[in-house]
């Protein structure tokens, strides 16, 4: 029975310089932070408020915030140690103060009791978490994931246990596993698939008994063919060959889009305004699957990310870090800044945020710290090319979000249906006019927002 589907997509998209310079860069471990600073929003949802005071002992892995609300996730220190500071930093990409906590590290990592499951020593033990997954009801899962504070980690962060939890009148027949990555330089979920790849399985097993799809697939760029190989070989072996199908996609930017993906692999459009759960589907990041495993098998919370520092940095690497770890010891730890690199990054350079404060930390979402040599970008006013429109995958007028968002009428971009950009920068990829057109798209949902 064949693993692999390899499929011609009818989707055009943009074929970026890939700059996967740290593809075959095992991930390594960054050595534990002496001080660590954990913003109390790192989900979309609600705030998180603190358990902890100053001067509190914690351990590692301790629930250290969390909300009464139904759509956010717990928040854990991710070092043992001593609260020292309750402040405000300001979020790169709302550019408004959140409530944070510093925590000193005693150097110990000594870890809270975790609620491993008995029976099961590692991911490598597979029909072992299959017969305990399948006795474990499906709502204890899901409150384990939850208490885990497990969020999408494909850059969304939208709180898991929620996604995997669609109302009764959404009938859910497809789950797809997005291990596209098509962002230029990031290879952090590549290397997840290649050496935590027993884990995303085990992990996507367990989310395939909480939602019962009728059809579960891994969604993979072409341009990782050794992740593809590796994963199909890996199935065989667990005997998942009818559970799980393994989606070879072209490598265009931007296949791993949720609403791209699906209407790619299964024709769907998800309506304007809608969620892809409209269309009988859920989507999860290949390292969202690995956390769940972590979170119901082995009762770990989220507490870590593998990150890919690279542009100019001496020695680009893949690190598995400590959430609230300033960007800075990841940069140093890679050798520190080569060339001329006056940009960083969170994230990619189609949609990552420019931040200048290299003590901000990484939290859950983030996945890349990309340093580069910034060009001066002089905009010029739009002459209605029309190429923004032809790069838009959701068939939206990039051009009118910049138009009425320029001149503040914001009311406008409502007309447009601005809600259903999903920021990707394609428009302004391949704009001759150099006209930041995702900064007025996000100052046009920000003012819609405040309405």
């Amino acid at each position: 029975m064949s693993v692999v589907i390899r499929k011609k997509s009818a989707f055009s998209g943009q074929k970026l310089p890939e700059n996967k310079f740290t593809a075959h860069m095992a991930i390594e471990k960054l050595p534990l932070p002496e001080k660590v600073t954990i913003p109390l929003q790192q989900n979309i949802g609600a705030l998180c408020t603190s358990l902890v005071n100053r001067g509190d002992k914690v351990k590692t892995g301790q629930k250290i915030a969390d909300s009464k609300s139904y759509v956010s996730a717990p928040i854990h220190a991710p070092v043992s140690g001593v609260v020292s500071r309750n402040i405000k930093v300001v979020d790169p990409a709302t550019s408004r103060l959140i409530d944070a906590v510093v925590i000193t590290s005693d150097g110990t990592d000594e870890w809270v009791e975790l609620g491993q499951l008995p029976g099961v020593k590692s991911a490598n033990e597979f029909q072992e978490i299959v017969k305990i997954v399948d006795s474990l009801p499906g709502a204890e899962m899901l409150k384990k994931i939850r208490e885990a504070g497990v969020v999408g980690l494909g850059g969304a962060t939208f709180p898991t246990h929620v996604k995997l939890s669609p109302p009764p009148d959404k009938k859910i027949d497809t789950l797809i596993l997005n291990g596209c990555e098509c962002e230029p330089y990031i290879t952090s979920d590549h290397r997840v698939l290649l050496e935590y790849s027993e884990k995303v399985l085990a992990g996507l097993y367990i989310i395939s008994k909480i939602i019962s799809p009728e059809n579960v697939y891994i969604a993979i760029e072409d341009n990782k063919e050794d992740a593809i190989e590796h994963l199909e070989n890996l199935i065989v072996k667990m005997g998942l060959e009818s559970n799980f199908k393994i989606i070879s996609l072209n490598s265009k930017y931007p296949m791993g889009a949720e609403k791209t993906l699906i209407k790619t692999i299964l024709d769907r459009e998800v309506p304007i305004g809608g969620l892809p759960l409209d269309v009988g589907t859920i989507v999860n990041n290949v390292a969202t699957a690995a956390a769940v495993y972590e979170a119901v098998v082995e009762g770990r919370p989220l507490i870590s990310k593998v990150v890919t520092v690279t542009g100019s940095v001496k020695d680009p690497k893949n690190l598995l870090v400590r959430i609230g770890t300033p960007v800075s010891s990841l940069i140093n730890f890679c050798g520190g800044i080569s060339g001329k690199a006056n940009e960083l990054i969170i994230g990619g350079p189609m949609m990552g945020i420019a931040i200048a404060d290299t003590d901000f930390p990484v939290v859950k979402g983030t996945n890349c710290i990309l340093l580069k040599e910034g060009r001066e970008i002089i905009e010029q006013n739009c002459i209605k090319c029309g190429r923004c429109i032809k790069a838009c995958p959701m068939n939206l007028m990039p051009l009118m979000f910049a138009r009425y968002a320029k001149n503040e009428a914001y009311e406008y971009c409502k007309e447009y249906y601005i809600d259903d950009c999903i920021e990707c920068g394609a428009c302004a990829y391949v704009c001759p006019s150099n006209i930041p057109i995702i900064g007025y798209v996000k100052a046009g949902k920000d003012a819609l927002s405040k309405e």
